[in-house]
């Protein structure tokens, strides 16, 4: 028994006589060029949107869209990869008409119209709330963090950068004490001639200089790092490192699984992302209530507040930071509230009874306790103080209620 065999190289080979032919009427070119030609991109702000009437004619900016809006949809992002595609692609010379922009071309599109690309996503949003393949009742946000380009050694804080200008003193206090023993003893020595160690010294104080001005730089501003070639990027933890990179806020809606928004920031945690990106969505969908689904990450009670006062319900899961359960004892989670008779109620049953009313950083807060509780068999893993009495207090708080267990 042979093998399947192909056909022969030189065998007459009669192609469709329209690319037309080559495109499936589910192909998803067909839907990208539908899209960007009911486009006004003179209206968004693309660069040579109106052709001139004199000079030599450009391409449309409507094609280069076309031609980005595929790459990013099938992961080609490099401008040489995408003139490689325009040339022997068929979904691609279809979509184009069989135009092959140069990567200059491509690249310069790009950097020209960045503005107006940000809009075509925000149109495309829209579009799709048109068509109502947004459900409008439920959204998820998430986070994830994007390497920038700059690398650690660019990157700059003032931590850092009191540390590398102390490593600089020393090593400007080194050289000046090499150039003075070679003047004590008047004949060089081995290693750096003087001329050669009042070059380094000048090296150092002038890197020492621009150090200083970073610092002057982070302590009178804003910012609380400074990166030299993504300047917007910044040093966060990412995984079980760190990396300079950027933070990208996605919100997507639980009907078809669609972005309904999305954000670049450069905020190291997502503490501060949840009521921005949930009132972005919820003017988007146009509802007054929505209900929003995120991690721990994003968990911060002024941020809830401002949710639920905007008419969001948010379900976010809040982290267990307390010391207790580093040290194995049992955590204000494994106490229950009981609303009916207004009191708590430990892991072994016992009645934790409402006792006082007291102000604490400037929020009232109502205690709870228990005494005689010596003979509990859980007593050992419970946080018992001097007096004998386990103690929970409740922050009243309009909104948000938090539990301390002490």
């Amino acid at each position: 028994m042979g093998y399947i065999e192909g056909e022969d190289r030189k065998q007459s080979v009669l192609f469709p006589e329209v690319l037309e032919d080559y495109i499936s009427e589910e192909n998803a070119v067909r839907f990208i060029d539908v899209f960007i030609e009911e486009l006004d991109l003179s209206e968004l702000g693309f660069v040579k949107a109106i052709a001139k009437e004199t000079g030599r004619p450009p391409y449309d900016p409507g094609d280069l869209l076309r031609l980005y809006v595929y790459g990013y949809l099938n992961r080609t992002r490099s401008s040489r990869q995408l003139e490689r595609e325009a040339g022997r692609n068929v979904e691609l010379m279809w979509l184009v008409r069989k135009l092959r922009p140069d990567f200059k071309t491509i690249a310069d599109f790009r950097k020209d119209n960045a503005p107006a690309i940000k809009k075509v996503c925000r149109e495309f949003t829209l579009w799709c709330k048109r068509l109502e393949l947004f459900g409008g009742e439920l959204v998820a946000i998430d986070g994830s963090k994007f390497r920038a380009v700059n690398s650690s050694k660019r990157n700059f804080t003032e931590k850092k950068l009191r540390r590398m200008l102390r490593e600089i003193d020393g090593k400007i206090d080194q050289y000046l004490k090499a150039l003075d023993r070679q003047d004590q003893q008047g004949e060089e020595q081995r290693g750096l001639s003087p001329e050669q160690l009042k070059k380094k010294i000048e090296q150092y104080q002038q890197r020492r200089a621009q150090y200083q001005q970073w610092q002057s730089d982070l302590e009178g501003g804003a910012q609380s790092q400074i990166s030299l070639t993504d300047s917007e990027s910044r040093s966060m933890r990412v995984g079980h490192g760190v990396e300079v990179s950027y933070n990208v806020q996605i919100v997507v809606d639980h009907k078809h699984k669609l972005v309904l928004e999305h954000e670049v920031t450069n905020e190291v945690t997502d503490q501060g992302q949840l009521s921005p990106m949930a009132k972005k969505a919820q003017e988007i969908l146009g509802v007054q209530t929505l209900e929003v689904v995120t991690d721990r990450g994003y968990y911060n009670g002024e941020e809830v507040k401002a949710c639920e006062q905007s008419g969001m319900t948010v379900y976010v899961p809040k982290p267990n930071n307390s010391s207790n359960l580093k040290r194995g004892l049992f955590t204000k989670e494994d106490f229950i509230y009981e609303p009916q008779k207004d009191c708590y109620r430990c892991p072994a049953g016992k009645e934790l009874s409402y006792r006082f009313d007291s102000v604490e950083q400037g929020r009232p807060v109502h205690s709870y306790e228990i005494y005689g509780c010596n003979s509990c068999e859980l007593k050992s893993k419970c946080s018992i103080n001097k007096r004998g009495r386990r103690r929970i207090t409740r922050w009243a708080d309009e909104a948000i209620i938090d539990l301390f267990f002490y």
